[in-house]
């Protein structure tokens, strides 16, 4: 083993106490020795998905947070309204580390030929508690990144780009042809635009305002429609029947535009029936819910036949679902299309203390699109 690794780093913690409040701090945590197939990672880089978020936030109420401890050592409270604590029994008075992915250097390596060959390399990793400072991982959680590539250019290469790619590999496994993703001015939703390009694809884009619009159509989107404008409706419908898209995506998750898709894919499938049915079309459409970017309660009027479902979709569960043999290809073609395709943008960087700074939570927490922060672990 390298003598480089460092005995501790800090760590950024999450805590959901029993009378509903949460604590946000800094820990000083060990870092354990190598075993044989494990290697220490100094982490540069880890950004803050909405995914990391909602371990994060926990739900609270960010007009509630309240800043205590010292420079060096910050703590951050805010209040967790009731309806959402129902939901944290499993994790109450529980310390949690926080963060999917991130990028830094092997500074350490177990004895096995794999760890040793990471030494010195830079690397894209997996395994939570990546808003640290220093991980101890198996070797089968980390991608060496392709040389000249730097921790910030790979440090999304596992939720957002194998969330594209598995997307587009539900729709080929359940039949479908084209598909319908919200929020689509995200990163992700730029990758996936990028993907479909590349794999000739027709993809609807959904977006809530003219500058998201021109942002997708800056990379060649075809297929964009703004959800707050009077005619979304009826452009929703023209471009379903155009693309013939039955399968969506949606990041939103309440309210009503979950709803609006299914009835623009029945319209649209209505428009090509030659015989009337009272059950409605008998083409399947699927809407997958993946995000919750709006909490409110999703409203469904069933006005689409009976042919449609709608259910729940996370990476993991579909990586498990979809073998070895599919998870390498899709890792594969992201560690080649890195720069590319499956690029990523930052609004802002900060460092673990600055994340702990309640106009910086409140910056993140609002989880706009092309306002993705990424944590420097080590920046001042």
């Amino acid at each position: 083993m390298s003598s480089n690794a460092n005995a501790t780093g800090l760590q950024l913690r999450s805590t959901v106490y029993p009378d509903g409040t949460l604590e946000l701090s800094l820990a000083t945590v060990p870092t354990p020795a190598p075993e044989a197939d494990d290697v220490i990672v100094r982490i540069e880089a880890s950004p803050l998905n909405p995914s990391d978020l909602g371990l994060l936030l926990a739900g609270a109420d960010l007009t509630t947070v309240k800043h205590a401890g010292t420079a060096d050592n910050p703590v951050v409270t805010a209040s967790v309204p009731p309806e959402v604590m129902r939901g944290l029994a499993a994790r109450l008075g529980q310390s949690l580390p926080v963060g999917n992915e991130g990028a830094g250097v092997v500074v350490a390596a177990g004895s096995s030929p794999a760890a040793q060959a990471l030494l010195g390399k830079t690397v894209s990793v997996i395994g939570g508690a990546m808003y640290s400072q220093y991980r101890c991982l198996p070797v089968a959680q980390c991608q060496p990144l392709p040389d000249g590539t730097t921790p910030a250019e790979g440090a999304s290469w596992f939720v957002n780009p194998l969330t594209s790619l598995g997307m587009v590999e539900t729709m080929r496994r359940e039949g479908h042809t084209a598909l319908v993703h919200t929020a689509a001015a995200s990163n992700l939703g730029q990758m996936l635009q990028k993907v479909c390009l590349k794999d000739g694809i027709s993809l609807v884009n959904i977006v809530r305002s003219s500058e998201q619009a021109a942002t997708l159509r800056s990379i060649g989107a075809s297929h964009v429609y703004d959800s707050t404008t009077p005619a979304f409706m009826d452009e929703l419908v023209d471009a379903l029947a155009a693309t013939s898209a039955t399968i969506g995506f949606d990041a939103i998750g309440g309210g009503k535009l979950a709803n609006q898709i299914l009835t623009a894919m029945e319209a649209a499938a209505n428009r090509k029936a030659s015989v009337y049915s009272r059950y409605g079309s008998a083409i399947h459409k699927q809407l997958y819910i993946y995000g919750a970017l709006d909490r409110s309660p999703t409203v469904l009027n069933r006005g689409y036949g009976m042919a449609w479902g709608v259910g729940g979709w996370l990476l993991s569960p579909f990586l498990q679902k979809a073998g070895p043999e599919t998870v390498q290809r899709l890792r594969a073609r992201v560690a080649a299309e890195l720069k590319t395709t499956f690029a990523s943008s930052y609004a802002r960087q900060v460092s673990l203390r600055e994340v702990l700074q309640p106009d910086v939570i409140a910056a993140y927490g609002k989880q706009a699109s092309g306002a993705k922060f990424l944590l420097a672990p080590h920046a001042a």
